[in-house]
């Protein structure tokens, strides 16, 4: 597993269990604006890909209610959701551990980049990492490919450079979007993948647990 030299990590369901957050913000923002609220397995849904994609797939809204849906996400994020959110156990010393062995590290989220860095700081894992990309919260057309390639960008690599890394997450959009960026991709099942979602889009590695995590990237 050495042959892989940079890791980039996505956040919500890989290093961080975001849920209550995430599915109270789409709440508000869905019966803000007084739209349909969808069944629990919906809301929970929404948790990894990017809002533009997940307000119009999962509860049928138009790009201009699902911009009016964001906004008041975002208006009730900021302030409380970011916050209603913890660290798996094992991520925070497994991160550090890979730096150390002189893996390095970037994140690469769908996440507005503005709130993922508000969310390592919080829980004190930011210096684990070289590099940070996450979504514009100007720009709502963004993929996860699109932070893939930046967060590469942002460590300074090259097209000889893909094939020692390795992306880690928890969703479909990961492994399409490493798989659009010819790199390999871990998936993690214990974060908010349907079961089966993983196998069937073709993670290169999957692994059941953080701590499994660790003995395939520090034998």
């Amino acid at each position: 597993m050495r042959k892989y030299k940079y890791l980039l990590f996505d956040l919500d369901g890989t290093l961080t269990d975001s849920e209550e957050g995430i599915i109270n913000c789409v709440r508000y923002g869905l019966t803000s604006r007084k739209f349909p609220v969808p069944d629990y397995d919906t809301l929970r849904a929404f948790i990894g890909p990017p809002l533009v994609v997940s307000y119009q797939e999962l509860c049928g809204l138009s790009y201009k209610d699902t911009e009016a849906a964001i906004l008041k996400y975002r208006e009730r994020y900021s302030e409380k959701g970011i916050f209603e959110n913890r660290v798996y156990d094992g991520v925070p010393e497994l991160l550090f551990d890979l730096k150390n062995a002189g893996y390095r590290l970037a994140l690469a989220t769908s996440k507005p980049e503005v709130f993922a860095r508000r969310i390592l700081s919080h829980f004190r894992i930011a210096d684990a990492f070289e590099a940070v990309a996450g979504s514009s919260i100007e720009r709502e057309d963004e993929t996860k490919a699109d932070m893939i390639r930046l967060a590469m960008k942002r460590l300074g690599l090259t097209e000889e450079d893909k094939g020692y890394v390795l992306m880690i997450g928890d969703r479909k959009h990961d492994i399409s979007g490493a798989k659009e960026c010819g790199v390999a991709v871990a998936g993690v099942k214990y974060g908010y993948a349907p079961e089966g979602e993983l196998l069937e889009y073709g993670a290169d590695i999957i692994v059941e647990s953080v701590s499994e995590l660790r003995e395939i990237l520090l034998p």
